[in-house]
């Protein structure tokens, strides 16, 4: 029988998971949210779908306060389940991260207050991770060093290109709290990346969905699984709801594209069967 989703599946899956904000056990985020609960819920969504994830992407604020104990409960969390997935997982730190202890208790190394920047590959497609935290701030800073390093391994093109991935945005937000919490100078970025094979940059923080550009280069802003921030909030008021999400980001060809998907529970509008839907719809577009 012929698969109806053949030729549309994409060829590469990221999963990313951004601004966790695991808290030590039996503790709620702001009084109100179970972050691992969260976290837990969201792992259950890639497994169920049976998509073939090549990566989860941990794009910051992994832990809320950095302690050990909340590393390990989100190591015990992600890594069986891509370990079963046969996916790689890609940290990268966050402003609430504790450097050594996410050295220790994530990748098994030192301990070390170094910056993390790594190079990973994913099936030809290599994934820069970039150090945008500074301990003791809130917003983000790229050191000249870090860019130097990045002007380098951008040199040789990869066979499908890079992501890069960081924490703070390198782009305007329409809160003005995560506005003023963005990455400071980020048209340096945007000059290392310009005419590179660069092909996403992907970031946290924010606790909003947001796209842009940089440098050429489309820039995507992954919700957040702790809660979210709301773009459009009532008049002189700043507002965070319990609504978590993560991204998946999907390499069709030479383009990649990035989805934002909700965790919390909602309504239903329709459960119907994937084949028969899409043999339905191929058969509307003329496409057997």
């Amino acid at each position: 029988m012929t698969d109806p989703a053949h030729g549309i599946r994409p060829d590469l899956t990221l999963v990313q998971l951004t601004d966790t904000h695991i808290m030590p056990a039996g503790k709620l985020m702001h009084d109100t949210v179970d972050t691992s609960a969260n976290l837990a819920a969201a792992l259950d969504m890639v497994l169920a779908s049976a998509a073939k994830v090549d990566a989860f992407l941990l794009s910051g604020d992994l832990t809320d306060n950095g302690s050990p104990e909340s590393y390990r409960r989100l190591a015990a969390a992600v890594r069986p389940v891509a370990e079963r997935l046969g996916a790689q997982v890609i940290p990268a730190v966050g402003n609430h991260d504790e450097r050594s202890a996410f050295r220790a208790e994530l990748l098994g190394t030192e301990p070390s207050t170094e910056d993390y920047n790594a190079v990973f590959d994913v099936s030809g497609l290599r994934v820069v991770v970039l150090d945008s935290s500074e301990p003791g701030k809130h917003d983000g800073h790229l050191g000249q060093a870090q860019l130097e390093w990045l002007g380098k391994v951008l040199t040789e093109p990869a066979p499908r290109g890079t992501v890069l991935v960081a924490h703070h945005p390198p782009l305007p937000s329409p809160v003005p709290t995560v506005h003023l919490l963005r990455l400071r100078d980020a048209e340096r970025l945007g000059e290392v990346i310009e005419g590179t094979d660069t092909r996403l940059v992907i970031t946290g923080h924010a606790h909003h969905a947001g796209a842009g550009a940089i440098g050429g280069v489309p820039v995507w802003i992954g919700p957040a699984l702790a809660y979210g921030v709301v773009p459009v909030p009532p008049a002189g008021r700043l507002r965070g709801n319990a609504h978590a999400a993560f991204s998946r980001i999907d390499v069709f060809g030479d383009q990649v594209v990035a989805t934002a998907v909700p965790v919390t529970p909602a309504a239903s509008v329709y459960d119907v069967d994937e084949a028969e839907r899409l043999t339905m719809f191929r058969e509307v577009v003329g496409l057997w």
